[in-house]
């Protein structure tokens, strides 16, 4: 026996598609599973394979955050294949409404609400009430994103601030990104603090040093560090932390997240202690004169499993009804 469905909200990443179903805003999502999205044509397909996982009749509303800037009607992901119409998507789906917006900007609306066991803090003071708060997250693609207090609402950016430009602040730093700037015409944030920007931090510190490596993969290269069975692999994600450091101080100040800056993505969690003891936070808090300033921002590491499907939850509100891009039925 079918129970009356609630709505479906999904995660979409350039990996991974996370997918949950939640009764209204206010509630927790339920039913959350993942799928990798290279398994699947389209994000039709895999949504039509989570339905077919539980046990609820088809949803009438959903909200997905996706990584990709959500602008109009017709999305290409930025680190993966698919593309897609929202309205066709709505329609293939039978829903009656579809709210499609960035992945980060949803996660950025679950900051207000995370417990204090969803985080663990890195440095800082406490943060004062009704702050701005950013988030940055490596994993496939490097996301950026930060809430602002408006009235009784909290209201998120949409942005992508991963894709600024991003310049050494040493000579170890700067032989290795010379070395890059041969792949690439532009040396981005996320070019470096990612998953993919592990791996190329790795072959080029090796060629800096006139190693051979073989192309090797982001989990290895953290677990190597991690086990201290690799002197490259332990400068590599040396330098990620400190580069990462980095971009999340310049987004502190570029926007005065006094409230803090939250670190999301599927690679630094996975770090423990070693993100906790490395150069992150000094370099975090290396910005000059404004050294004194970050000093007091806290910085976190997201440890909730889902975040940003509660954002997504949080999305379905009528008090976001502008936020990202919406479909109805009959239009």
């Amino acid at each position: 026996m079918q129970i009356k469905s609630p709505n479906l909200i999904a995660d979409i990443g350039g990996t991974n598609a996370r997918f949950a179903l939640v009764n209204d805003p206010e509630s927790q999502p339920f039913e959350a599973r993942t799928l990798r999205c290279a398994d699947y044509d389209t994000l039709v397909d895999a949504t039509e394979a989570y339905l077919k996982q539980v046990n609820y009749s088809r949803p009438q509303h959903a909200a997905f955050s996706i990584a990709t800037p959500v602008a109009g009607d017709y999305l290409e992901m930025t680190n993966h294949v698919w593309r897609f119409s929202i309205r066709q998507t709505r329609r293939l789906l039978s829903f009656e409404s579809l709210k499609v917006l960035n992945d980060y900007t949803a996660l950025a609306l679950a900051l207000p609400h995370f417990r204090a066991n969803d985080c663990l803090q890195i440095g800082g003071k406490q943060s004062p009430q009704g702050a701005v708060l950013a988030v940055l997250g490596p994993g496939t693609g490097l996301g950026v994103s930060a809430v602002s207090k408006a009235g009784h609402l909290w209201m998120p950016l949409q942005g992508e601030g991963g894709h600024v430009s991003y310049g050494p602040l040493d000579e170890r730093e700067a032989g290795v990104i010379s070395i890059i700037r041969r792949k690439l015409s532009h040396v981005s944030a996320e070019s470096l603090a990612s998953g993919p920007g592990l791996s190329l931090l790795y072959q080029s510190i090796a060629i800096l040093d006139g190693i051979s490596v073989e192309p090797t993969e982001p989990e290895k290269i953290t677990a190597m560090a991690i086990q201290k069975s690799s002197e490259i692999a332990e400068e590599t994600v040396s330098m990620f932390c400190s580069i990462l450091g980095t971009v999340a101080g310049n987004l502190a100040l570029t926007l005065g997240a006094r409230g803090g800056v939250f670190i999301g993505g599927g690679i630094v969690p996975q770090l423990g202690e070693y993100f906790s003891q490395s150069l992150f936070r000094s370099r975090f808090e290396n910005h000059g004169r404004f050294t004194p300033y970050l000093q007091k921002i806290p910085t976190y590491v997201i440890h909730s499993k889902y975040p940003a499907l509660r954002g997504a939850t949080i999305a379905l509100s009528e008090d976001y009804n502008n936020l990202g891009v919406t479909s109805v039925k009959g239009e």
